[in-house]
């Protein structure tokens, strides 16, 4: 299992488009990719999930990635997040 801390610099947060821009990505992969935010976790390949956790501009969250490609997933998923948010 790989993870990474990352925080969210958009002013506007993991709104909808972005989100989902997310979800496509990590549903590249066959690993299980989860967002934990506060304690709470949500499944990266889910849009309904991830606006659960309500991630605003300066939330820390960890992406955490555990399977049989994970490296190449946290590689790809960590340049796709510094672009995104």
């Amino acid at each position: 299992m790989l993870q990474k801390k990352i925080k969210i610099k958009s002013k506007n947060g993991l709104h909808t488009r972005p989100a989902a821009q997310l979800v496509q990505e990590a549903k590249k992969y066959n690993s299980d990719i989860t967002i934990i935010s506060n304690g709470k976790e949500a499944n990266a390949k889910s849009l309904f999930k991830l606006q659960t956790l309500g991630l605003t501009q300066g939330s820390n969250i960890i992406l955490s990635i555990n399977g049989i490609d994970e490296q190449k997933a946290m590689n790809e998923i960590s340049i796709f997040m510094k672009k995104l948010i």
